[in-house]
């Protein structure tokens, strides 16, 4: 069994190089975080629409809820078939996001996220670093209701982000997300081989 999780800030590329993964590697299952699963997809609505004052403990739950039903639904009978999934986003999203982004603590978010995932961990990270400023730049359309929470918040989950690579140096690679998706997608293809 095989769980590959794509983290980085909004516009860092993650759902294209996940896309690239699957084009490239027919055999793996992409799923997206929040959502995955009819339940887990309507807490991403509930979580990204602008229109709603969404605490951050609420916010953080609500991850949480979405990410359980995910791995019991979705990801753990996937695992349990041999099948190498791709995550867009997985716990780490939510150790930088609401843990430090939202300041709640990462250890607090830890917990949550060890409760509502069983204790499923991935397997490998890959990391897509980018700027805030390059990461913003990258968003069109409407942005939702994180998109929006600015650059002292975006860079709080970039430092998380970065202190999680450099604490599990076994688990994470880093890639630098300004490059071409094409580079990007080669550097991760590499590393899979």
């Amino acid at each position: 069994m095989t769980l590959i999780a794509v983290e980085g800030i909004d516009g860092a590329g993650k759902t294209t190089l996940a896309a690239g993964l699957a084009a490239a590697r027919p055999e793996v299952v992409v799923l997206r975080e929040p959502g995955g699963a009819a339940l887990s997809e309507r807490v991403r609505a509930l979580v990204a629409d602008p229109a709603l004052d969404v605490d951050p403990r609420a916010e953080a739950l609500l991850f949480a809820a979405a990410r359980a039903q995910l791995v019991a639904e979705k990801l753990a009978p996937l695992l349990a078939a041999g099948k190498t999934v791709v995550l867009d986003r997985y716990v780490d999203s939510s150790l930088a996001y609401q843990g430090a982004g939202r300041e709640l603590g990462v250890g607090e978010i830890a917990a949550l996220n060890a409760f509502a995932t069983g204790g499923l961990t991935a397997d490998l990270t890959f990391y897509l670093r980018v700027p805030p400023s390059v990461g913003a730049a990258r968003l069109s359309g409407g942005r939702d209701r994180l998109e929006r929470a600015g650059a002292a918040f975006f860079a709080r989950v970039v430092a998380a982000y970065d202190a999680l690579a450099e604490a599990a140096t076994d688990r994470y690679v880093v890639l630098d997300a300004t490059q071409p998706p094409d580079a990007v997608l080669a550097q991760a293809l590499k590393h899979l081989q």
